[in-house]
């Protein structure tokens, strides 16, 4: 689009870091050491930011061998940074110094940021919290990366409410540049505007949301998948609707997005009925990328093809369900996907979750890839 756009982005980018109410004279928590409990892929990448600007971490897991595989994946991520001739050797050992791995809570008792990054699971998050409230020093902040769970319920389990807020990292969490800070109703000022400080610090973009399921970004993209699945009910296949979304300048569309993710998350064999398209695909071991099948076939190289046996699944499946099949351009296809994302973004405004539209374009353009050059979705929808 215009350079206009790309204008508003930038100054959305900068601007998304300042939080109303919030001034120069709040001061900030000093952090100087930071704790990371989970060594999966998302504490992992988490832990490596911190350590790229020289903030040592303690990685916490519950087995040995969750641990030296997470450390593991860890030094080969920098290793092919080195192999591209992006950090050298040396910066390479520096940076693994930089990352302590523990099997004792305990061990984050000198932490002033510890980063809860396990299994999204409510009941476990909050036996976390209390037990990091019972060790974690005083004025230490406590931090969940949920990406849709209720925060000011985990802060619950704690006796320190006002430390405790949702600092959401993108997956790989150590190259995406979103970083949704989620403010609960009793999170302390000078917490959030530290959060908000030390994602700039680690090279992201930090945007505030407030306290709802999804917080902005998870919330407007379920809005998205809904009417993807729409579309499949009424013939549309996955490659046409991911195209119309690639040729609008997504680096994928929701079906490719699903295949690369795994189709089986919070999906169980045992309990399976076939209910849904997902529960066939998953039956039929068609899982995703990882099994070579999806809602696409893939090829040794991760290629993706339209597949003859999903077309036939979905026209079987619409006949049983009752769908109405008919054609759809592409127009259509993409205002019926974009259209609910932008009625979400204006209730996210209203409702006071987000701060302000370019904040919304801020975490599309950062976190779940909307093209740049349009300013991102509110933007473009005429939303400022």
């Amino acid at each position: 689009m215009s350079d206009e756009a790309l204008a508003h982005i930038s100054a959305a980018e900068r601007k998304a870091a300042e939080v109303e109410g919030i001034g120069p004279n709040v001061p900030t928590r000093p952090i100087a050491r930071v704790g990371v409990i989970g060594a999966g892929t998302m504490g992992g990448g988490i832990a490596m930011n911190f350590a790229n600007v020289g903030i040592p971490v303690t990685i916490v897991e519950r087995e040995q061998a969750a641990l030296d595989r997470g450390l593991k994946v860890i030094r080969g991520n920098y290793e092919r940074s080195l192999q591209r001739g992006k950090l050298t050797a040396d910066e390479v050992e520096t940076r693994m110094a930089r990352l302590t791995g523990s099997l004792d809570y305990a061990d984050l008792a000198d932490a002033d940021l510890i980063i809860e990054a396990i299994f999204e699971d409510m009941a476990i998050k909050k036996a976390v919290f209390a037990r990091l409230d019972g060790l974690a020093k005083k004025g230490a902040i406590l931090a969940s990366n949920t990406s849709y769970l209720n925060v000011d319920e985990i802060a619950a389990a704690t006796s320190r409410p006002a430390d405790v807020l949702g600092m959401h990292f993108f997956s790989p969490a150590n190259v995406m540049k979103l970083l949704e800070v989620v403010r609960g109703k009793l999170t302390a000022p000078d917490v959030l505007k530290t959060a908000m400080e030390v994602g700039v610090k680690i090279g992201k973009v930090p945007v505030v949301s407030g306290v709802c399921d999804g917080f902005i970004g998870n919330r407007m993209l379920s809005r998205r998948q809904q009417a993807a699945n729409e579309l499949l009910m009424e013939g549309a296949m996955p490659w046409e609707v991911d195209k119309v979304l690639t040729d609008f300048g997504f680096p994928m569309g929701p079906f490719q997005m699903s295949d690369l993710a795994g189709l089986d998350i919070g999906w169980s064999k045992e309990t399976s009925k076939g209910e849904t398209l997902r529960d066939r695909l998953c039956e039929m071991d068609r899982r995703g990328q990882k099994t070579r099948a999806g809602f696409y076939d893939y090829d040794e190289d991760r290629k993706r093809s339209p597949s003859p046996v999903v077309e036939q699944l979905i026209r079987d499946y619409v006949k049983e369900k009752g769908g109405m099949v008919r054609e759809h351009s592409a127009q259509e296809i993409l205002e019926r996907l974009l259209k609910p994302m932008v009625e979400e973004g204006r209730k996210i405004l209203a409702e006071g979750i987000a701060q302000r539209p370019g904040d919304i374009d801020a975490v599309w353009v950062n976190g779940y890839g909307w093209p740049r050059a349009t300013g991102g979705i509110m933007y473009w929808a005429g939303v400022r």
